[in-house]
């Protein structure tokens, strides 16, 4: 292992996260409240701390696929704990425990919280815990990869983090990958930029706008209300919401595609049609459930509220219009379904992902042709018109099965930490593992996570990063192989 350059690299980790306080400082000083000190202090042990890391720097970068994948989790991991200090010592999470489970939260998309008033929290401490959001969104390390030096390896960084989806879908549309990270920021922010401007000139005021745009493109949920979205009880700011939610869950190469007028790789792209006709489905669905059952006055206020929990739901971001858990349970079953769906590879979404359900679709159906009608002709299996590699096949089937025996087990250890009853430990696991937030029983949209003990937030802390590291990068430590020389 190249120690020097993993440490060059945490110590730059740490440096962008300092540097990113400065925003959180400045909206302290705006509101004139008494989280400046800490968010100062939390500023200054970062800077502290990544300085020497970054200064002695190597006179030689270079980096093994091993040293990547430690940075990719050892380095949220630290990340989440600097992160974690601004609430510790301003008093508004006082235990290092909840405060870590928050920024983990935060950094990984996840958007599940222990606070039980959000409302209470100053609003530089909320800004910040609103931009871990915007920072893990795209991916805490393809934003580094933007200032190390070229040849630093940065596609093992890039690999380590990202999806075994984009592994699948050969998603390069740029040689050099710092102008690839530039191109997806520039289009990430951007994003961010429209649908603050958008909730902005609707009546939301400018600093909820901010924290609820990081929070939706990000596709992660933190809200700067108690009763999440619904505290507005507005049509408008729900279907502006829904229809970001909705970009967030797309891959961002195709926001490049479009940009450059390549209409007919979106137009050929395989997970986009799967993507708009799953959503279509579950949302129609679930609309007709609840307009057939009088949940709401009317077929329009029945497809308010049920698309707007599916897409959440469906692009793992979490905020919530409706205590879904009043509803029927046929629609409550959706919603469980699409939990572990999730949207498409190269997006800000966690979950199993579309593009995996696609091939395992199409490995099902090509199977019993060739078992039964076409037993000597070899079938390949197609994605955005091209065949694709047997491996990938294989990658899918197994990262499906994968998360399967994480979430079962998961759910079992839950059951055995806490005491819970099981839906509740297979659903705060599901929400862990596929970053979703809020699930059902005592971790529903009307609770949070702060009941749960010290071990169960801990374990749930590690399935978030497990579920945002889309689960090898994190494995693969456990394998003796992977430690020896």
């Amino acid at each position: 292992m190249h120690f020097r350059s993993i440490a060059y690299v945490v110590g730059m980790l740490l440096l962008v996260t300092s540097i990113a306080m400065l925003f959180p400082i400045a909206t302290s000083l705006i509101y004139q409240e008494e989280d400046l000190s800490a968010l100062l202090i939390s500023a200054a042990v970062a800077f502290g701390m990544g300085l020497p890391l970054w200064w002695f720097r190597p006179s030689q970068y270079e980096l093994s696929f091993r040293d990547a994948v430690l940075i990719a989790v050892f380095g949220w991991a630290i990340i989440s704990s600097v992160s974690a200090l601004p609430f510790v010592i301003h008093g508004s999470i006082p235990l290092f425990t909840d405060a870590f489970f928050e920024m983990m939260s935060g950094y990984t998309t996840t958007g599940a919280t222990i606070l039980n008033d959000i409302e209470a929290v100053p609003h530089g401490l909320l800004f910040w815990r609103s931009e871990t959001h915007l920072l893990g969104g795209m991916g805490f390390l393809t934003l580094t990869l933007i200032f190390l030096p070229h040849g630093m390896a940065g596609v093992r960084i890039f690999r380590a983090e990202s999806s075994p989806g984009q592994v699948i879908t050969q998603e390069k549309f740029l040689p050099r990958n710092r102008d690839a990270m530039i191109w997806l920021w520039g289009i990430y922010l951007g994003l961010n930029l429209l649908q603050t401007l958008l909730l902005w000139g609707g009546g939301m005021p400018l600093f909820d706008s901010l924290c609820h745009a990081f929070g939706t493109v990000a596709t992660a949920g933190f809200s700067t209300k108690n009763a999440s979205i619904g505290h507005y009880n507005s049509v408008y700011f729900d279907w502006v919401i829904m229809i970001f939610m909705f970009l967030g869950g797309m891959t961002f190469m195709l926001f490049y595609h479009m940009l450059k007028g390549e209409w007919n790789l979106v137009r050929l792209n395989t997970e986009l049609r799967w993507y708009v006709c799953i959503v279509g489905f579950f949302c129609g669905i679930s609309t007709l459930i609840l307009w057939i059952n009088g949940s709401y006055d009317g077929f329009f206020e029945a497809l308010r509220y049920a698309s707007f929990q599916i897409i959440s739901l469906l692009t793992t971001t979490g905020f919530t219009t409706a205590d879904y858990e009043l509803w029927p349970q046929a629609a409550q079953m959706l919603l469980y379904v699409v939990c572990f769906i999730g949207a498409c590879a190269g997006s800000t979404t966690s979950g199993i992902k579309i593009v995996h359900f696609v091939i395992i679709w199409k490995y099902m159906v090509t199977s019993i042709k060739k078992m039964f009608f076409q037993p000597r002709t070899i079938l390949p299996i197609y994605l955005n018109q091209r065949a694709i590699d047997p491996f990938a096949i294989n990658l899918s089937i197994c990262y499906f099965i994968a998360n399967i025996f994480l979430v079962f087990g998961g759910a079992c250890v839950m059951v055995l930490i806490d005491s819970m009853d099981f839906q509740t430990g297979m659903s705060s696991v599901i929400s862990a593992v596929m970053n979703v937030g809020p699930g059902f029983g005592e971790v529903g949209p009307a609770e949070n996570y702060a009941h749960l003990s010290a071990a169960g937030k801990w374990f749930l802390a590690w399935l978030m990063l497990v579920g945002r590291l889309e689960m090898f990068s994190v494995l693969v430590l456990l394998f003796p192989s992977f430690w020896k020389r």
